[in-house]
């Protein structure tokens, strides 16, 4: 299984890409004021308002059962390890 990226909780999800971009040379892959997705060489970061998103760890799968239609095209579901973290399938 393949990590995709991982989503921070931040205040602004604008002004936490344009630091990304600015200071790490991330790829702003997009942007509007409620989330945001940057590429590295090896992941990506999305930063979620708190109201819509958990912050989490997103894995590429192919076995998805139930799952729900994102705004990026993306079909998913939020598990949880037995340690709290949000895990996104």
């Amino acid at each position: 299984m393949k990590i995709d990226h991982i989503a921070l909780q931040v205040g602004n999800p604008r002004e936490a890409a344009n630091w990304y971009c600015s200071n790490y040379g991330a790829k702003l892959l997009y942007v509007d004021d409620t989330w945001s997705f940057v590429q590295f060489e090896n992941v990506k970061l999305a930063f979620v308002i708190k109201k819509q998103h958990p912050a989490h760890i997103a894995f590429e799968s192919k076995d998805i059962e139930d799952g729900k239609l994102h705004r990026d095209g993306s079909i998913s579901v939020y598990k949880k390890d037995p340690w709290g973290t949000f895990l996104n399938l």
